[in-house]
């Protein structure tokens, strides 16, 4: 098998991963209290790890939570906004979609057409997808390299669907 196959091979794989996530960590509801709890999960899961990130949390357009642990900038806040934007247009998250232009050999920011001062296809913005509903808001770390912030996510998600809802 040639690299070029290889490289293809193993983007197919981690897009077929992604999509497995988004369709496993799809919510039974999202409330504001469920956006605390979520937020808070996350920047719990982001301490145990060490690591310095900006956990930010929308739905519909309104700020539910953030929060920015030492050792993180303004410039974390303009990554989730970015990033955010992307999960808004592409309903997939960030890295997903990233992913898909790669898989094309292309790059988001040269095809695109998306100016990218508003847009990152970078890891670390998941949608909020309520059943029945679709996805109605994003949650997102930033500060860590694209798969890591990814996979702070994908970690706080599937722990705060397994725990019991409060209230």
């Amino acid at each position: 098998m040639s690299a070029a196959s290889d490289g293809a091979t193993d983007s197919a794989a981690l897009l077929r991963e992604l999509a497995a996530q988004e369709e496993a960590l799809v919510l039974p509801r999202f409330s504001n209290d469920d956006a605390w709890r979520l937020g808070c999960l996350l920047v719990e899961l982001a301490r145990e790890r060490g690591a310095a990130v900006t956990v930010d949390i929308r739905r519909g357009g309104q700020q539910l939570f953030h929060y920015a642990l030492d050792g993180t900038s303004p410039d974390n806040d303009a990554w989730l906004d970015r990033k955010a934007r992307v999960v808004e247009r592409f309903a997939a998250s960030s890295l997903a979609v990233g992913e898909r232009f790669r898989a094309k050999g292309r790059t988001f920011e040269d095809s695109s057409r998306l100016d990218p001062d508003l847009f990152a296809a970078h890891g670390g913005a998941f949608p909020l997808r309520v059943a029945g509903v679709g996805v109605v808001g994003v949650v997102g770390v930033s500060g860590l390299p694209q798969a890591e912030d990814h996979a702070l996510v994908v970690a706080g998600l599937t722990r705060f669907l397994s725990e019991p809802a409060v209230g």
